[in-house]
């Protein structure tokens, strides 16, 4: 009896056992979904197990059985052959409905989406290693092979271009804004090979493990990562992190505490500079007031003084003198001549 699990994807699965045999494949298991995919969860890589192993970047899956999302935790997976890298799947959002583009192998990096899955799948391309003679150098920059006696190792510093924000799927309200280059386009048309049978065995073992479903993990999986596909247990098994909380919660107080009370003593020491500067600055004032009493200008003072020569209102004092001639010809009356015919009388 077929499980439930399998009823849809039945026949892709069958040819993706034949395909690998007949040498390609444009296959992938293309799935829709009408609500968004969570945010990728933060982990730390687990050491890769051996050489000739590639990391596969984790991923959210959605199961038609469970009606939920589940998460497919990053693993490092042996190459189906020299010379071949993985191309993430990735979800894009068109007309409102989510489409899964699956993964697949290949000579060169396609497109995904430009999501930012990490260690070397910043976006674009792939900065974790390349094939040489037949054989798979990694960087160590992003790559954890330090516990494994791996000789074909170099250093390169990789720039991320992409806003690191975790968005899982390309497109949408909300989605990372990219479109796939000519490198890209020209990936697409090549030899593939899809995902290969353990590949395909691991994500139904996190299909069917209830821990890793978004309503039991809430984006937050216990097994975000393991070093082998299937080995969710023991060595090697990486849980999420919430790295929101470690790395922006405790370094915002400190910066915004320190420059505050250096903010608040300056703006008191310099009032109190300003208050001694305006009292010697009224010290000079009483200058230009000396300067006016000299120029007091009593002289202007004095000359109304002789202006006012109110004493032409003396002058009008002697008006009266012009009355004194009057009283002159008082004298005159005594020659009269009444006074002779008096004594021509007496004659």
């Amino acid at each position: 009896m077929i499980p439930k699990t399998w009823s849809r994807s039945i026949v892709p699965t069958l040819l993706l056992s034949v395909l690998p045999i007949l040498g390609w494949t444009q296959i992938s298991l293309d799935v829709s979904v009408n609500v968004a995919p969570p945010e990728l969860p933060v982990y730390d890589q687990p050491p890769i197990p051996e050489d000739g192993y590639l990391w596969t970047p984790g991923y959210w899956a959605w199961g038609d059985d469970i009606q939920d999302y589940y998460w497919v935790p990053g693993t490092w997976v042996a190459a189906p052959q020299p010379g071949y890298l993985w191309t993430p799947g990735y979800w894009g959002s068109e007309g409102g409905v989510f489409l899964w583009h699956g993964g697949y192998w290949g000579e060169h990096v396609g497109f995904y989406g430009g999501v930012n899955y990490g260690y070397g799948y910043g976006g674009a391309g792939y900065e974790g290693g390349y094939w040489q003679g037949g054989h798979l150098f990694y960087n160590r920059t992003v790559n954890n092979v330090s516990t494994v006696n791996i000789t074909n190792v170099y250093n390169k510093t990789v720039i991320n271009n992409v806003t690191v924000n975790h968005v899982s799927y390309n497109g949408g309200s909300g989605g990372v804004r990219a479109q796939p280059s000519p490198a890209d386009l020209a990936a697409a048309h090549e030899r593939h090979i899809t995902a290969t049978p353990v590949q395909l065995q691991h994500q139904t073992a996190a299909r069917s493990n209830p821990a890793l479903r978004v309503s039991a993990n809430h984006g937050h999986p216990a097994i975000a990562a393991t070093a082998r596909p299937g080995a969710f247990s023991g060595p090697g098994v990486v849980a999420a992190k919430r790295a929101e909380t470690t790395n922006v919660v405790h370094p915002a107080p400190h910066p915004q505490a320190a420059p505050h009370p250096q903010a608040a003593p300056r703006a008191e020491t310099e009032p109190r500079q300003a208050a001694p500067r305006p009292a010697t600055q009224p010290r000079p004032e009483p200058r230009p007031v000396t300067e006016p009493r000299p120029a007091a200008e009593a002289r202007p003072v004095t000359e109304p003084r002789p202006a006012a020569e109110a004493r032409p209102a003396p002058e009008a004092r002697p008006a009266p003198r012009p009355a004194a001639p009057p009283p002159r010809p008082a004298p005159r009356p005594a020659e009269h001549p009444p006074e002779h015919p008096d004594d021509r009388d007496h004659h």
